[in-house]
């Protein structure tokens, strides 16, 4: 679980960069952690990020999206989904650790070890503004959208 101070971390981006916490400062921050690409709830979130994208914009604020996926998955997902946005890969989990949310979930009868889709707004210092866990995927972009335009007024 984060403290309102975030450590600096990178990761590798799509597009072939990296994204360091630290170059994001300056701005709002969005990080949406997610699941899996390519899985019904996980594009439901992405897509919707996607069409708020220039809203987001004209907040002075920028958007990552973190899985534990390969750089080839998140590429595929990006491209096929025209997602304007960075998808960064975490697949050794520490940033996930960092922000806690590595969680044990039933799938199918089984407890799994997975992601639990949840979002973090930083401030343009890298401070945690507002965190939503257990969140459902639908309509979740226009509430942080929402969030992020009552610091902007």
């Amino acid at each position: 679980m984060p403290t309102n101070e975030i450590a600096d971390f990178t990761l590798p981006a799509t597009d072939g960069g990296t994204f360091q916490l630290h170059d994001a400062r300056g701005k709002l921050l969005v990080i949406f952690f997610y699941p899996k690409d390519n899985t019904p709830g996980c594009t439901t979130e992405s897509e919707q990020f996607r069409d708020l994208h220039d809203e987001f914009k004209k907040s002075n604020c920028e958007l990552v999206g973190i899985s534990r996926d390969s750089m080839k998955s998140h590429e595929n997902f990006k491209s096929k989904f025209s997602l304007p946005y960075a998808l960064l890969s975490d697949s050794d989990e520490k940033v996930c650790e960092q922000f806690g949310v590595m969680k044990l979930k039933n799938m199918y009868g089984k407890q799994v070890r997975g992601i639990e889709r949840s979002t973090f707004v930083l401030n343009a210092s890298g401070k945690l503004l507002k965190e939503w866990r257990k969140l459902k995927a639908d309509g979740h972009a226009q509430q942080v959208l929402d969030f992020v335009r009552t610091i902007n007024t």
